[in-house]
């Protein structure tokens, strides 16, 4: 396949270097295999998505990100709703998206055979979801995992953190948040039922894996035109600690205080009966605070895998 005008982003920060190594190395690739290549890449995310809108105006055929669930997150609400595919190039350290859709790792020449082979096919229509308040017309895409608990205050901490990298920056972020742990306060409404008690986590999960390969919600999978709201109700600190290692290999749904419900549209709010949940994040970037509506769109996105 030649001859396909195709945007490129590459975040040149992800994986630790990883990213700007191959997407250099992707750009001469998909060249060299004659498509008309347009770097779309900025000096920060914010101008890549503008350059990615204009080149989407301007036309293509695919759209590609380099980088980990940030790129990808960036990826999706450009093309999401229409009929532009995106292609991945996993080049984080985390890469949840990537492993959901069993995509290549680290692999350039891996990844341009896997983008292409999606567009002889069409790719695959995979489920995204819409985030925002729900008094607001504002919203914007997400196609992992979106999560309000804990979790997301430890993602907040260890996006603060220098050292350790990966997985050890999340521990290390765990361990100092568990200190001022207290269950929060949720009132969820998911397709007309109402959920109101205090919780550790609440994930809305469309795909099955965040948090750099925690295995938050097994059996979710991207295509099945459902949510999976994955809720872990109120825990002690030392039950935190205990269950936490577990959620790596899914183990944590045999818990007796996890269970998980199927939805399609979930408002999630600050009940009283426990302190605030911190601000959600989804697909790895930071969302906002509660209270948030979250429906989901299915086949909104094409992905080339």
């Amino acid at each position: 396949m030649s001859g396909l005008r195709i945007g490129i982003v590459v975040n040149p920060t992800s994986g630790r270097g990883r990213g700007d190594r191959r997407g250099r190395h992707l750009l001469a690739a998909a060249r060299a295999r004659g498509h008309e290549i347009l770097d779309l890449t900025a000096d920060d995310l914010t101008g890549a998505e503008l350059h990615a809108r204009q080149a989407v105006v301007d036309g293509l055929d695919a759209l590609v990100v380099v980088g980990g669930d940030g790129m990808v997150h960036l990826g999706v609400n450009v093309v999401a709703g229409t009929d532009l595919p995106l292609g991945i190039v996993a080049a984080g350290s985390g890469n949840d998206i990537a492993r959901s859709m069993g995509l290549p790792l680290h692999d350039v020449r891996a990844s341009v055979a896997a983008i292409e082979r999606g567009l002889d096919t069409g790719g695959r229509a995979v489920d995204a979801a819409v985030v925002g308040p729900p008094t607001h017309s504002a919203h914007e895409w997400f196609i992992g995992v979106l999560s309000c608990g804990v979790d997301a205050a430890v993602n907040a901490r260890a996006n603060a953190l220098t050292w350790p990298k990966g997985r050890g920056r999340y521990v290390r972020g765990l361990l100092a948040e568990l200190g001022r742990f207290r269950p929060y306060g949720y009132r969820i409404a998911l397709d007309g039922t109402t959920w109101e008690s205090t919780g550790t986590l609440v994930a809305i999960a469309n795909a099955g894996l965040f948090g750099g390969g925690m295995r938050i919600s097994p059996n979710s999978s991207m295509d099945d035109g459902k949510l999976d709201v994955v809720i872990a109700g109120p825990l002690s600190r030392r039950e935190l600690i205990g269950i936490f290692p577990r959620v790596y290999s899914g183990t944590h749904m045999r818990h007796p205080a996890c269970t998980v419900l199927s939805a399609t549209s979930v408002v999630i709010e600050h009940s009283p009966v426990g302190p605030p949940p911190p601000a959600a994040f989804a697909d790895g970037e930071r969302i906002g605070p509660l209270p948030l509506r979250v429906e989901l769109r299915p086949g909104a996105v094409r992905l080339l895998a």
